[in-house]
């Protein structure tokens, strides 16, 4: 873009006949528009400016999901402030005795007749 720009600039000055510009040759003034070219080729065939605008979508992306945050009130920072907040009172006021061990979990029920049924075909052995 700055090759462009210095180019109409050129361009302007010659036409204008304005300062030295006046008097230099029309391939002068006129280089910057090649080197334009060729820098956008070397551009797109490198990657480059795919490059650039995945970086511009991903930062807008980032940039909308954060507004989207806050404005449900899911703000990253209120996040962390309240994952921080009940860790650190904790660590201030537990005591430094260690944990007691965990209690057994109890015995796993035993299966009842019925579980391979589906619902409705369950029938009530009273009856």
């Amino acid at each position: 873009m700055a090759f462009l720009l210095l180019g109409l600039a050129l361009l302007a000055l010659k036409f204008a006949e304005i300062g030295p510009v006046a008097q230099w040759s029309w391939w002068v003034v006129l280089a910057p528009f090649g080197l334009a070219v060729a820098w956008w080729a070397y551009a797109d065939s490198t990657g480059l400016t795919q490059r650039r605008a995945i970086a511009k979508m991903d930062k807008r992306k980032a940039e909308r999901r954060q507004r989207d945050m806050e404005a449900l009130g899911l703000g990253i920072q209120r996040d962390k402030r309240t994952r921080r907040a009940p860790a650190a009172s904790a660590a201030s006021t537990r005591p430094a005795t260690p944990r007691p061990a965990a209690a057994p979990s109890p015995a796993p029920a035993p299966p009842s007749r019925f579980e391979d049924e589906p619902v409705a075909t369950r029938r009530d052995p009273e009856l």
